[in-house]
């Protein structure tokens, strides 16, 4: 395994801005994902992945051909190449922190940013690895370039060593997933596998076989803006009746802060607006898909009694549907998760089948026809400028995909 190489590959990928834009009207989102995508279509070339090429719309293909003489099941591997628009990507800087020392990492551009032992239980059992960090003033990117350079890396490893005996394996680099868009251009018969893994998962040794589902609720308070000079018995003020409907929402139980496990939640993540109109944009999360209209239900109950305490105001609730639990659909290639398992035993770890709280383009492909679990690439403390990961990890999970590959070769 060339460890360097994994280490710069992923240092390259991370510096170029790949931000998606959920504002933004054309497909991919941001032009910075049509950049990696022609630099790693370049670098597959370069690997001699001969037919790799990029689609109109960013999507980034190539195969790993079969080197066996005989028929073995395709399967496809997947990462997104965009970063979360919740933290900025602009001017990535990662810190490798070599041999690290088993205590907080201070971030060195702005040292409030701590990534604390006690908060990262995953953290203290890396010492001596190589950690990679944000500076404090991004986010890292291992989300998802960490199952890029991953993908890429193990590409590499197949092509040059022939005695490794596997089918065909098809690479796909998707666009916009951190906004739900992510398979939004992406053909099933184009990639032509049986079935697909994603490499957009936690630390090591998981395999995601169920996720939340998810809908997103667009929240549209209506007032009525007047100067304030002359507001009295005129004015609506649409940021007050926001703040009413917020403080509505359960605070105790159905949010991010107090839930884990199985359990779903509301999450209010973006206000925008002012005194006419606010905007609210608001996630629903559950394992349970019939859950989702029980929280779209209390939305719209709280959204009416607001509208009868203030008559003047208007409320408007637009849910859209983003991604279902990928459990149901894993029967359809019942190999899939079993395969992953085995591929992780042989790369010397106890592998755990998980339900991740949260999804991945695997979650759409799987609802569309094609089972594609997620599978672990050292990703940490994502969309967030504490994000973190490790370099063994990422090693870790190349040597699972090489291994997947073989065990899919098998008879």
């Amino acid at each position: 395994m060339n460890q360097p190489n994994l280490l710069n590959r992923f240092c390259a990928y991370v510096k170029i801005d790949t931000q998606a834009d959920e504002n933004s009207k054309t497909y991919p989102s941001t032009k910075g994902q049509l950049e990696l995508g022609k630099l790693l279509v370049k670098e597959l070339h370069e690997v001699g992945i001969k037919d790799a090429y990029q689609t109109e719309y960013g999507l980034v293909f190539g195969t790993i051909p079969n080197n066996s003489g005989k028929s073995i099941p395709t399967i496809a591997w997947v990462a997104h190449m965009d970063t979360s628009p919740e933290t900025t990507g602009k001017n990535v800087s990662p810190i490798i922190h070599e041999n690290y020392d088993g205590k907080d990492i201070i971030l060195p551009k702005d040292k409030t940013k701590i990534i604390a032992t006690n908060e990262n239980h995953d953290l203290p059992p890396l010492k001596g690895k190589t950690i990679i960090t944000t500076d404090g003033t991004t986010l890292l990117g291992a989300d998802n370039k960490a199952g890029v350079a991953v993908i890429m890396q193990a590409a590499q490893e197949l092509i040059k060593n022939n005695n490794i005996i596997h089918g065909d394996i098809r690479i796909c680099f998707t666009c916009d997933e951190e906004i739900g868009k992510g398979v939004n251009h992406l053909d099933l018969k184009e990639l032509g596998a049986i079935a697909a893994y994603t490499l957009d998962g936690g630390g090591q040794g998981e395999i995601d076989g169920e996720t939340f589902s998810a809908d997103l609720a667009i929240v549209t308070i209506q007032g009525r803006n007047i100067h304030p000079s002359i507001a009295k018995n005129r004015m609506t003020n649409a940021i007050r009746l926001a703040a009413i409907f917020i403080e509505r929402l359960p605070a105790k139980k159905l949010t991010p802060e107090t839930t884990e496990g199985m359990e779903g939640f509301l999450h209010p993540y973006i206000i925008t607006g002012g005194v006419a109109e606010v905007l609210i944009k608001i996630l629903l999360r559950d394992f349970d898909s019939k859950k989702l209209r029980e929280y779209e239900s209390l939305l719209a109950q709280l959204a009416s009694q607001i509208q009868l305490e203030y008559p003047e105001s208007k409320f408007d609730i637009l849910v859209t549907k983003q991604y279902r639990n990928m459990v149901d659909g894993m029967s359809k290639e019942p190999r899939a998760i079993p395969f992953a398992v085995e591929a992780m035993k042989l790369a010397g770890l106890q592998p755990k089948v998980t339900s991740v709280r949260g999804g991945t383009d695997g979650s759409r492909m799987t609802e569309i026809g094609l089972p594609t679990p997620n599978l672990s690439t050292g990703e940490h403390n994502p969309h967030s400028p504490l994000e973190w990961t490790c370099l063994e990890e990422m090693e870790k999970a190349v040597e699972v995909l090489i291994h997947l590959a073989q065990v899919w070769a098998k008879p």
